[in-house]
């Protein structure tokens, strides 16, 4: 019997197989609206670097949340694109990307997620971006009290700049 009891918490090497699973499963060509793959190697290095988020149900992961330095994702030309729209603070870091599995969505774990991230990180601006048709995630990160401060278009897309201080 499975259990419904959702843990959310910082994300350990342990973590990697389950988070590199939900990645694959939420990328466009799977029906998702994740906007690329990281390798194993970059999720790992920003673990050390700044906090990665998991919600694991039953010992396998139902969401993550990461977040970044701007060094760390200044060579990806999408991230490039949302910091000339809105660079931020200077020790502002990037929010994201953020996924939680089809099974365990709705019930809250996106905003438990983003309040575990602000306890790890006080004080610093995050910013990210979303995809315009992505209703879903636009509404939930307003609902969490994030504000739209620009916006950008690369790939034949155009994508909201949201800001947020922990």
């Amino acid at each position: 019997m499975s259990s419904n009891t959702v843990e959310i918490g910082r994300a350990s090497e342990a973590d990697l197989d389950g988070i590199l699973a939900l990645q694959a499963a939420n990328q466009a060509d799977q029906g998702g609206t994740l906007s690329g793959t990281m390798a194993r190697s970059t999720i790992a290095e920003m673990m050390r670097e700044m906090p990665l988020i998991v919600a694991r149900r039953d010992g396998r992961v139902v969401g993550f949340l990461m977040a970044g330095s701007r060094v760390m994702a200044a060579g990806v030309p999408i991230i490039q694109a949302m910091l000339a729209a809105y660079p931020g603070a200077h020790d502002a870091y990037v929010y994201g990307p953020i996924c939680v599995a089809a099974e365990a969505r709705g019930a809250g774990l996106a905003q438990a997620m983003f309040d575990a991230l602000r306890r790890l990180a006080p004080s610093r601006e995050g910013i990210l971006f979303i995809r315009r048709d992505n209703m879903a995630s636009l509404r939930a990160h307003e609902k969490m009290g994030m504000k739209e401060v620009g916006e950008f278009g690369l790939g034949g897309n155009v994508f909201s700049v949201f800001s947020y201080l922990g």
